[in-house]
């Protein structure tokens, strides 16, 4: 991994571990979140990952709206830092332990 990767890798795991908390708090059966990243094709490579303990409870996340509220908050933190998702909805997905 080429230094410039390291500090994409440590940039994108401290967005989403504040992006991680905030949902933790919101949502029951919220587990954590990971990504996986291409990084010479950073930002659209860049795929997020929101794992729930149940399949009721990413049922009931998806029924609160849960998908905008996190798709919201993702794309916020990535501005915060100057990082421009453009369909943050297409790179998350929403899957069961």
């Amino acid at each position: 991994m080429r230094k410039s990767d390291k500090k994409v890798e440590n940039l994108i795991r401290n967005v989403l571990t504040d992006v991680c908390e905030d949902t933790l708090k919101g949502y029951d059966g919220f587990l954590w979140v990971t990504h996986t990243v291409n990084f010479s094709s950073f930002p659209q490579s860049l795929k997020i990952i929101c794992v729930f303990e149940t399949q009721e409870d990413r049922a009931s996340f998806i029924a609160k709206e849960g998908q905008q509220h996190v798709a919201s908050t993702i794309q916020k933190a990535f501005n915060k830092v100057g990082v421009q998702l453009k369909n943050v909805s297409k790179q998350i997905s929403y899957e069961i332990q």
